[in-house]
C-alpha cells in the first residue's frame, strides 16, 4: 500500500517542551495576574517605578494631585446626598444585626475614610448592608444572646469584622479573588432574593408593634411567631408603617420614571426618620404600640464609565477598612449597591465623596445623634422593607427560567434554602449545584461532528448547520474542552459511537469511515490520562483499519504530546495545521487505497 506525504508538516510547529519553571510561571500569571498589573512598572527608572508602585497600592496618590475645585463641587453634593441615605440605613441595618444604632453610624464614619485612601473605584460608596447585618446577627446570635449578654455579643461582632477584614486583605494580596467567581449570577440572584424575603418578614415585628418574636430567621418560624402573637398587633403601628412604606416606594417609582430626580429617592429614608421621630414624640408613640429605639445613636458603575476597577485592590481596601473599623466601634462594611447608585447618579468624580460623607457623619454624631433617640421602629422597618423589595428580582428569575432551566434551579435552591432553612445552607446548596454542573461539564466535554459549509472552506457543527457537507470516508470530530481523567472514558465511548452511527446511516455492514480527524484547537490542556486515552483510541481505530490524524493542537497540548512521545507514535506526518490540509492528505490516501484495491482485483 503506497503512502502519500505532503509538506503540511513543515508548517506545523513542534516546539521543544518548555521547562517546568517557564510553564509554572506562565500558568501562575494567567491564574492570578490575568491583567498583568506590574507591566506598568517595567522599562521605567527606579524612582518613577517607585512612584507608580505607590500610586498603584495607594490610589489616593494617583487622583489627589490632579484634584480641583470643580471636581470637589460634584463630590460635595454626592457626599451630602449619600449621607442622607447612610444615616437611616446605618440605624436600620444595625437593628438587623441586634447592635446599638450608633454602631451603624460609626460604620459610615471610619471605613469611608480608609476606602478613600486605598479604594480603586471612583463611584463606590461605603456603608453597611442588610444581608451582612442579618448574617452577622444570626451567626453570633446562635452563640451569645444580644439581650442577655450585650457586651460579649458586641465584642464578638467586632471580632467577626476583624477576622473578615483579615481574610479580605489576604485574598486581595494573594490575588485569590478567583474564589468569588464560584458564586454564579444565578446563586447571587437567588441568595439576595431569599435574604430580602427573610428581612422583609422580620420587619413585620416593627410594622405590627410586636413585643414578642422569634430569634429564628426562616420563613416558617417568622410567620408562626407573627400568628401566635396576633393579640399584640397594633393597628396604629401598622397604618403608620404602611404609609411610610407607600411613600418610600413612590419615591423609588419617581426615580425610575425620572432618573434626574434620583435625589428624591435618596433623601426619602431620612425624611421618614425625621417625620417618624417628630410624630412619635408628639403623639407619645409608645401608647399606640409605636416603639422607639430609646438610644442616641463596581464594578458595575465603572463599566458604565468605561473604567477598570481592580477587584483584588478592592478586596484589600475592604479588608483594611474592616480591620481598622473593628478597632473603632464599626461593624462589617462594604460597598452597598443602593448607596453606590446614589453616589454615581449624584455625579461623584472621585472617592472624595466618601470623605465628605465621613465628615458629615462625624458632625451628625457630634451634634445631631440625640435627635434620633425618638426614631420609631416602624419607620426603620419601612425603610428596610422598601430597600429589600428592590433585591427580590423576580423578573431575572423568570428570565433564567426561559433561558436556562438549570440556572433557574440553582437560583431557586438559593432562594428557598435561605428562606426556609438558613442563609448558609441556602448558599451552600446553590454553590453545590453550580459546582456539580461544572463537574458535569468537565466529565462530559463538548464534542461535535464537523462538516463543510457549501461554497466555503469553513467547517462547522453539523447539528447547528445540517446542510454542511461531510466528506465521504472522513469523520471530523472537534473536541472543545480540556481532556482530563474525568472525561477520558466519555471521549473514548463517544468516538466509537460516532463510528457506529456513521455506519448505521450508510446502511453498510463494513466500516464506512477510513479516516478520523481530531480537531484539537479547542482543547486548552490535557492530562496524562487524557494522553493515554488518545493513544488507546488511536490503537483501537487503527486495528479496525481507520487512520487517525490530529489538527492544530495548542502549545500546551503539543508540548505534552511531544514530551510523552505520542507525536512519535502518531507520526509528525499525521499532525496538521488545518482541517483543509488533513482532508487533502486523507483524499490522497483514499485514492491510493482505491488504486491498490483495483490492482489487486485485476
Amino acid at each position: 500500500m503506497a503512502s502519500f506525504e505532503t509538506d503540511h508538516h513543515t508548517c506545523v510547529s513542534f516546539p521543544t517542551p518548555r521547562s517546568f519553571q517557564t510553564t509554572f510561571k506562565s500558568d501562575l500569571k494567567e491564574t492570578l495576574f490575568p491583567d498583568d498589573p506590574f507591566k506598568q512598572f517595567k522599562q521605567e527608572n527606579s524612582l518613577r517605578s517607585l512612584k507608580k508602585a505607590v500610586q498603584y497600592f495607594v490610589p489616593i496618590f494617583e487622583w489627589l494631585p490632579n484634584y480641583n475645585f470643580r471636581m470637589f463641587r460634584f463630590d460635595l453634593l454626592a457626599g451630602i446626598t449619600i449621607t442622607s441615605l447612610a444615616i437611616p440605613q446605618g440605624i436600620s441595618y444595625a437593628k438587623l444585626a441586634n447592635i446599638p444604632p450608633i454602631i451603624g453610624l460609626y460604620s459610615s464614619f471610619v471605613p469611608p475614610l480608609i476606602y478613600a485612601i486605598f479604594g480603586d473605584s471612583k463611584h463606590l460608596a461605603v456603608g453597611t448592608v442588610a444581608a451582612c447585618s442579618l448574617l452577622l446577627g444570626q451567626t453570633i446570635g446562635d452563640v451569645v444572646s444580644a439581650e442577655e449578654n450585650p457586651t460579649l455579643y458586641l465584642h464578638l461582632i467586632f471580632t467577626a469584622t476583624f477576622i473578615t477584614g483579615i481574610f479580605q486583605t489576604a485574598l486581595g494580596f494573594l490575588r485569590l479573588g478567583i474564589f468569588v467567581e464560584f458564586l454564579s449570577h444565578s446563586t447571587i440572584t437567588g441568595f439576595m432574593g431569599g435574604t430580602a424575603t427573610l428581612i422583609c418578614l422580620q420587619q413585620l415585628k416593627g410594622m405590627f408593634g410586636l413585643k414578642h418574636f422569634t430569634t429564628k430567621t426562616d420563613v416558617v418560624h417568622v410567620i408562626h411567631a407573627i400568628v401566635i402573637n396576633r393579640r399584640e398587633w397594633k393597628w396604629e403601628s401598622a397604618v403608620v408603617g404602611v404609609i411610610f412604606l407607600v411613600f418610600l416606594q413612590f419615591t423609588r417609582y419617581i426615580r425610575q420614571k425620572r432618573p434626574k430626580l434620583f435625589w428624591v429617592s435618596a433623601i426619602a429614608p431620612m425624611v421618614v426618620v425625621v417625620v417618624g421621630c417628630v410624630f412619635a414624640y408628639l403623639i407619645r408613640g409608645k401608647d399606640y404600640g409605636i416603639q422607639t429605639e430609646g438610644i442616641a445613636i463596581g464594578r458595575s458603575f465603572a463599566i458604565m464609565k468605561n473604567e477598570q476597577v481592580d477587584g483584588n485592590k478592592e478586596m484589600i481596601a475592604f479588608g483594611l477598612m474592616n480591620i481598622i473599623g473593628s478597632f473603632t466601634s464599626c461593624y462589617l462594611t462594604t460597598g452597598p449597591f443602593s448607596k453606590t447608585a446614589v453616589n454615581y447618579n449624584a455625579g461623584a468624580k472621585t472617592a472624595m465623596s466618601n470623605i465628605v460623607m465621613a465628615v458629615c457623619m462625624a458632625l451628625t454624631l457630634l451634634l445631631l445623634a440625640p435627635l434620633f433617640s425618638y426614631t420609631p421602629l416602624v419607620a426603620l422597618s419601612a425603610i428596610i422593607m422598601s430597600a429589600m423589595f428592590g433585591l427580590i428580582n423576580y423578573e431575572e428569575a423568570f428570565h433564567l427560567f426561559k433561558v436556562d432551566k438549570f440556572d433557574f434551579i440553582v437560583c431557586m435552591a438559593a432562594f428557598f434554602g435561605v428562606a426556609f432553612i438558613s442563609m448558609d445552607v441556602g448558599l451552600m446548596l446553590s454553590v453545590g449545584l453550580s459546582l456539580l454542573r461544572a463537574l458535569i461539564y468537565v466529565a462530559r466535554p463538548a464534542i461535535c461532528k464537523l462538516g463543510r459549509i457549501p461554497n466555503s472552506i469553513l467547517y462547522r457543527d453539523t447539528d447547528q448547520y445540517p446542510h454542511a457537507i461531510q466528506e465521504p470516508g472522513i469523520l471530523i470530530l472537534k473536541l472543545g474542552s480540556p481532556i482530563y481523567f474525568a472525561s477520558s472514558n466519555y471521549i473514548r465511548e463517544r468516538v466509537l459511537r460516532w463510528i457506529r452511527e456513521e455506519q448505521e446511516l450508510s446502511g453498510s455492514k463494513g466500516d464506512v469511515v477510513e479516516h478520523i480527524l481530531f480537531d484539537l484547537s479547542g482543547v486548552s490542556t490535557i492530562d496524562m490520562t487524557g494522553i493515554e486515552t488518545l493513544v488507546e483510541v488511536r490503537r483501537t481505530l487503527e486495528a479496525r483499519g481507520i487512520k487517525v490524524a490530529i489538527v492544530n493542537p495548542r502549545l500546551k497540548v503539543m508540548e505534552k504530546l511531544i514530551a510523552s512521545h505520542v507525536i512519535d507514535k502518531i507520526g509528525k506526518e499525521n499532525v496538521y495545521l488545518s482541517i483543509e490540509d488533513a482532508i487533502e492528505s486523507s483524499h490522497k490516501s483514499l485514492l491510493s487505497n482505491d488504486f491498490a484495491d483495483h490492482c489487486d482485483a485485476a
